[in-house]
């Protein structure tokens, strides 16, 4: 092969740079907002919403974005993702500090914050499909399919550095939405470096950029880039994905659900102030996506379990982790439940992922891929703020929910997955 079909490596970690701190200031935002809210003694249920808004703008922007990405201007589109998040975190730290220091009403700060969100939604999707595009037009054949993997570690990597670094950027008088600032300040910096070190965007040859996934910490998926026009017309009805796409919508419910109500759980089972609780949510969210790690990177291909089996024993033991961690008292029992209910769906989504992959045919892999990154998609809309509706009538009940539909999951797919492919 010959040596310029692979990406530079400065190069390459500019682009892996874009991927992460999008990753990690999104996370990092999650992680923070059931402290805030509670802060500003806003109703839970307004935190809930005002991402499940910004999860809708991405999925119905994501493939207008992932369709220029086929065209000259890469690089633009990855200095609009990255203005968009930038504009985002800027909008949103300076409405929450605003109402953190008693300048605004609450009332009216999630509505600001809302809008700061929906920015993200609508330009944020922008960068991952236009990085991707860019590195399949510039690499070929085995450097390629490394760097696609390279790339998508940056997001799972993501997940694990936003918690983790969030409580340490807050500080006076910026308090819970010091962290905002400082990501919107490593997107600067990365976005600087992007204009001034990738100046070359002629591709090799023409590349398509996916639809990625809306970035959260239950562990985001891309997909390697198809170089050829999708011509299929694969029907959601299509009895051999149908299956996979009812696994997937149920799945990712339960996924989304928990992810909704677990920063609240902490706060009030610990009992301390919103702000001091911080710390302990970026602990639990730190395991939870190191256990997805722990599955998808080392599990997955030691174990070489089918898809179906993927998705029954990451459902099972979803299930299990959702009733540990609601019945925990402290922080310790929700840490342990938290990370076995990751290590489930850590396994599942893969599990779901390749299931419809390899039920269909070479030329069909466009048109599952989208279906597959809709109903990943879907998942975030509704589920976090239903999970958050239950937990204000009960604790329990929204962990209690979730078990129940992951185990419904296990009963039904028993009889309704395929047993007869293997994951990739």
């Amino acid at each position: 092969m010959p040596a310029q079909a692979a990406l530079p490596r400065d190069r390459f970690a500019l682009l892996f740079a874009v991927m992460l701190v999008a990753a990690s200031g999104n996370t990092a935002m999650q992680s923070l907002m059931p402290a805030i809210g509670r802060e500003l003694h806003v109703a839970d249920l307004w935190v809930a919403a005002a991402f499940s808004l910004s999860a809708i703008a991405w999925v119905m922007v994501a493939p207008y974005w992932a369709r220029r990405a086929d065209h000259r201007g890469r690089r633009a589109l990855m200095r609009l993702g990255l203005i968009g998040f930038i504009a985002s975190m800027l909008v949103c730290g300076t409405v929450l500090a605003l109402g953190l220091g008693g300048r605004i009403a609450a009332a009216a700060v999630f509505p600001i914050f809302i809008l700061g969100r929906t920015v993200y939604g609508l330009f944020g999707s922008a960068s991952p499909s236009a990085v991707q595009a860019y590195i399949a037009a510039r690499t070929e054949g085995e450097k390629r399919t490394a760097a696609l993997a390279a790339l998508a570690s940056s997001f799972g990597l993501g997940t694990i550095v936003g918690p983790a670094i969030a409580p340490l950027f807050i500080f006076a008088p910026l308090g819970l939405a010091g962290p905002l600032f400082v990501f919107a300040a490593i997107g600067g910096a990365v976005l600087a470096a992007l204009a001034l070190r990738l100046p070359d965007d002629t591709p090799r040859h023409a590349a398509t950029g996916e639809i990625v996934d809306y970035p959260s910490m239950g562990g985001l998926i891309v997909r390697a880039p198809s170089a050829g026009p999708q011509e299929s017309r694969l029907r959601w009805r299509d009895k051999r994905i149908l299956p996979w796409h009812i696994a997937g919508v149920v799945g990712g419910h339960g996924n989304a659900a928990l992810l909704g109500v677990v920063g609240f759980l902490i706060i009030d089972r610990t009992g301390v102030a919103p702000s001091a609780a911080q710390q302990s949510i970026a602990i639990v969210l730190m395991a939870g996506a190191g256990a997805t790690l722990l599955a998808q990177w080392g599990l997955i291909p030691f174990l070489g379990l089918t898809p179906r089996q993927l998705v029954l024993w990451g459902s099972a033991m979803a299930a299990a982790g959702a009733l540990v961690t609601g019945l925990a008292s402290g922080t310790y029992g929700i840490t342990l439940g938290f990370a076995l209910a990751s290590l489930g769906f850590g396994l599942f989504r893969p599990g779901f992922t390749s299931g419809a992959s390899l039920a269909v045919g070479q030329d069909e892999q466009n048109a599952v891929a989208g279906m597959v990154t809709s109903v990943n998609g879907v998942a975030y809309v509704a589920a976090p703020a239903a999970a958050v509706a239950l937990y204000e009538v009960r604790m329990l009940f929204p962990f209690a929910a979730v078990a129940a539909l992951m185990l419904g999951l296990v009963a039904w797919g028993w009889r309704g997955l395929s047993p007869d492919c293997r994951a990739a």
